[in-house]
């Protein structure tokens, strides 16, 4: 059996994975990315304002990328900044950006980035190598919030060396240069140190204005490093009501909304010259419960409330069959290693109820959700309301304020609707979403042996051992974990007939966060 990420062979092109250059990546991506808006809409038209509504927006977000969790954010991240390293949409192989090319020691613990000297920040200032390191730094700093912290916990040393980065690592990691595609490692003027709101980076577009929870304006970089974009300007117009949204690109308000309704397909494709863009997905709902908080420190409750989730229930009614059931673990077929054997767990109101009695647990366990905080959530948390009800578990389900939700809600309560979206690798998704050092930890998983265990994957380069460790972490996450993930969904958004050279990006939803500098409105 050969290693195979995306469909690219790893055994007969390790060199090439260790290696990046710019020529063969810049141009990987760019026939990858010309082929894709070929078969969007042909020919780009440069001109025109861009208007996208979409949800996440919040009166407390930030300009820092340290801590981004929301579409909203993640658009923004990757308009008004480059990071180090990108990934092709179409095979989602690492290919260069601020770093033009890289190399590996055989053991890929070190790495050499050659940073491009031909950028320059929106404010005039050139970036240098160190603009680099500091960004790196900021973000791997113990003391750091950022969502990126995670999986830079192996990072021993960041160095500059002329025009070279050179980083340390204290164990193997031959992903590593998919891990600086991360939205948080935006590279900002001194790392971020001076000014992390700033809002200043190198992307395609500068950011002209941004009020939080309610919309942030563009404009198009003229000195950008590289030739992209074809809008003149942009705005990010915050839309967290889903009636809001489809409303708006039924009647041209917007030219793209982002998580539309399954519900709502049937209609929008009624309307005449309206795209709906279904882009299969990583992305995945949870239901975190975090173990070390009563009542759901009770590994029984858990088993109770896993078994008392319809998942096809969810699949059908909040996401209308867009999209594939969950195992209570975040990885589906589209990874490399999928533990394809692994029991499907059904949907039982018996062994729910046994579990639950087991628990000893007495009244109702109370779930939060929100509208608008991604599409299905309150939808889902009212099914499984319905579903646990048949195993005589009574769930309140209490709709908190979609305003604040990320800050207030989200890891400050128990057990509350969430959503992850989409990782290039499995050492990426746990990470981020089980490792008990990373910030995005929601279930408050800390199992030592579990982190040994991604750990040993990271860096195991024999095939078929490393298809065994995600197996052994994927089950001790289904089985004793926190996470109730019922569902896998597609990523829904509809778009007006202007917008064309919209790519399906295999990185993420909304071509990877990159949609405004991608497409292009038609005159």
């Amino acid at each position: 059996m050969r290693k195979t990420l995306f469909g690219m062979d790893l055994a007969a092109n390790r060199r090439e994975f260790l290696k990046g250059t710019v020529g063969a990546g810049i141009l990987l991506v760019g026939l990858s990315a010309a082929r894709a808006q070929t078969e969007q809409g042909g020919t780009p038209v440069t001109g025109g304002h861009l208007k996208l509504g979409l949800d996440g927006g919040s009166t407390t977000d930030t300009l820092d990328p340290a801590g981004y969790i929301s579409a909203f954010a993640f658009v923004l991240a990757r308009s008004f900044g480059d990071h180090l390293v990108e990934s092709d949409p179409v095979t989602g192989k690492p290919v260069p950006s601020i770093a033009e090319s890289w190399e590996s020691s055989d053991n890929a613990k070190t790495w050499t980035f050659k940073i491009r000297n031909d950028v320059e920040f929106h404010n005039g200032k050139k970036l240098t190598v160190d603009d680099v390191v500091k960004t790196l730094q900021r973000h791997s700093d113990e003391k750091s919030r950022s969502g990126a912290l995670g999986f830079l916990k192996a990072i021993a040393s960041i160095e500059g060396h002329g025009n070279e980065l050179v980083v340390k690592l204290s164990e193997s990691n031959v992903d590593l240069p998919l891990i600086f595609t991360a939205y948080h490692l935006v590279i900002q003027p001194n790392g971020g140190y001076d000014n992390p709101s700033e809002g200043i980076g190198t992307g395609p577009y500068k950011l002209v204005n941004f009020e939080p929870g309610v919309r942030a304006l563009f404009e198009k970089n003229k000195n950008d490093w590289r030739e992209r974009g074809h809008v003149d300007s942009f705005e990010i117009i915050v839309m967290n009501d889903a009636t809001a949204r489809t409303a708006a690109i039924t009647a041209g308000k917007v030219h793209f909304v982002n998580s539309i309704g399954a519900k709502t397909v049937p209609l929008l494709k009624r309307v005449a010259g309206l795209q709906i863009l279904d882009t299969p997905s990583r992305g995945h709902f949870t239901m975190p419960m975090q173990v070390d908080k009563a009542p759901f420190d009770n590994a029984d409750l858990r088993l109770a409330l896993k078994y008392a989730v319809d998942r096809e229930a969810i699949l059908k009614t909040a996401l209308g069959g867009y999209g594939t059931i969950g195992n209570d673990f975040p990885i589906n077929a589209t990874y490399p290693y999928f533990p394809a054997d692994i029991e499907q767990r059904a949907y039982d109101p018996d062994k729910a109820a046994f579990h639950f009695k087991k628990s000893g647990h007495d009244g109702p366990v109370v779930l939060r959700t929100a509208d608008g905080i991604f599409s299905g959530a309150v939808d889902t948390a009212l099914l499984f309301q319905e579903s646990a009800k048949k195993a005589g578990i009574k769930v309140d389900v209490k709709r908190e304020p979609a305003d604040g939700y990320w800050t207030n809600v989200w890891r400050a309560t128990p057990f509350c609707l969430s959503y992850y979206g989409s990782r290039l690798t499995q050492d990426l998704m746990y990470a981020t979403e089980h490792l008990s050092d990373s910030p995005a930890n929601e279930t408050n998983f800390n199992r030592p042996d579990f982190d040994k265990i991604i750990k040993e994957a990271r860096s195991e380069a024999d095939d078929a051992k490393r298809a065994e460790l995600y197996h052994a972490a994927a089950v001790m996450v289904r089985d004793e974990g926190g996470s109730i993930i019922p569902v896998f969904n597609n990523y829904l958004n509809a778009a007006g007939k202007r917008l064309k050279g919209y790519i399906h990006d295999v990185g993420n939803d909304m071509s990877n966060g990159y949609i405004a500098s991608r497409v292009w409105l038609e005159a």
